[in-house]
């Protein structure tokens, strides 16, 4: 009997529930496994790194982090591990973002089982993984030189801008923010200052009035 290769697959999600049905869902297919879990940024790079898996499927939202960082890390010490984001948040703020960190695939939690499963399978052939929405906009990139309107205001943040502004948005302290990104306090209040200043607020109240409607439009499933 001819025994099929298996490809290794690595979940980090910070929610068991997502978790477990990620695993399930693997498990019955023929030609994937999971070699594990993490639900946090530290321990899925320490796990990666060990274990080297075929793809990583990494969420955007971690626990105290981002799964960008993690995305950019994994790129550097492994490169052969392909990565897929999955994840609820819009990925009109979001996929580009995580392309550019080094992941090959993007795909929302609200999408079919098979959908997501159809995601891998192209990631894992080496191909690029995006909606038609995001292809396009990728493209359009690629034949113009006109800048883009933004369809989103967070599109003008960094990565890292955009990291603070989701960790105010969840009730975080400058002190707390510092301790979760291993930044100075300062650097947190440097950064709000800019975040503040691309999108246009007047003062810190409003921008923390911001940040807290997004982050509760995200667990609606709205955010844009």
């Amino acid at each position: 009997m001819t025994t099929i290769r298996k490809h290794k697959i690595f979940l980090v999600d910070d929610h068991p529930l997502v978790r477990e049905w990620l695993t399930n869902l693997i498990h019955h297919q023929s030609d994937l496994e999971i070699c594990g879990t993490a639900d946090s940024a530290p321990k899925a790079l320490q796990d990666i790194q060990a274990i080297r898996p075929d793809i990583a499927i990494i969420d955007i939202s971690l626990n105290n982090t981002s799964g960008l960082e993690l995305i950019k890390d994994v790129r550097v010490s492994c490169p052969n591990v392909r990565m897929l984001v999955l994840s609820m948040h819009e990925e009109s703020v979001y996929a580009e973002r995580a392309l550019r960190a080094g992941a090959r695939g993007y795909i929302m939690k609200r999408e079919s089982t098979k959908k997501v499963i159809g995601a891998i399978r192209t990631v894992l052939e080496g191909k690029l993984h995006a909606s038609d929405k995001i292809a396009a906009a990728l493209a359009e990139k690629q034949v113009t030189s006109a800048k883009r309107p933004s369809s989103s205001p967070l599109e003008l943040l960094s990565d890292r801008e955009l990291e603070v502004f989701e960790l105010l948005g969840r009730g975080y302290s400058s002190k707390q923010i510092a301790e979760a990104l291993h930044i100075s306090v300062k650097t947190v209040q440097a950064f709000s200052a800019r975040i503040k200043d691309k999108l246009q607020l007047n003062g810190f109240t409003e921008l923390l009035r911001e940040a807290i409607c997004w982050e509760e439009s995200k667990r609606r499933g709205g955010a844009t």
